[in-house]
């Protein structure tokens, strides 16, 4: 393997690397909020204030649904999530972000971010931008199925 990625094969290591940096150095503000970086990652997804199936939260926090339950409840013991059935589909629960879970998670993010400030560069932006790219190229070839 060269010293520059040819391919997005080769980025493999790389982003895996890299993930696991950014996640110590994240997870030392989120440990000082008695945070972990999957309940991280969903007070992230909900974030949005869409409301989210538990089977897609699970599968954006990479966490199995026994483990992704036992996060949830407790966020909701913390009033920082509350779960709703599903009014389209009533078999379906769907996790939102309480009023406290908004501001702390804003709270939190701001934190984050200013511990990060120093490791910003001013292609970021550009990362951020091809990172995306090619997450919609992965998601885009996973759902679409292959010709036999």
């Amino acid at each position: 393997m060269s010293d520059l990625p040819g391919s997005a094969a080769d980025l493999l290591p790389l982003l895996t690397r890299a993930e696991r940096l950014l996640s110590r150095r994240v997870g030392g503000v989120l440990a000082a909020e008695s945070l972990t970086i999957e309940a991280w990652r969903v007070l992230c997804l909900l974030a949005d204030g869409l409301g989210h199936p538990m089977s897609e939260v699970a599968a954006e926090a990479s966490l199995p649904p026994g483990t992704l339950t036992k996060l949830v409840d407790q966020l909701v013991d913390r009033n920082l999530v509350f779960r709703r059935v599903d009014p389209l589909d009533r078999r379906r629960i769907r996790a939102y972000l309480t009023a406290r879970g908004r501001r702390e998670h804003e709270r939190v993010d701001s934190a984050i971010r200013a511990d990060l400030v120093g490791f910003g560069t001013s292609t970021d932006a550009d990362l951020a931008a091809l990172l995306d790219a090619l997450i919609t190229r992965l998601d885009a070839r996973r759902r679409t199925p292959t010709p036999a």
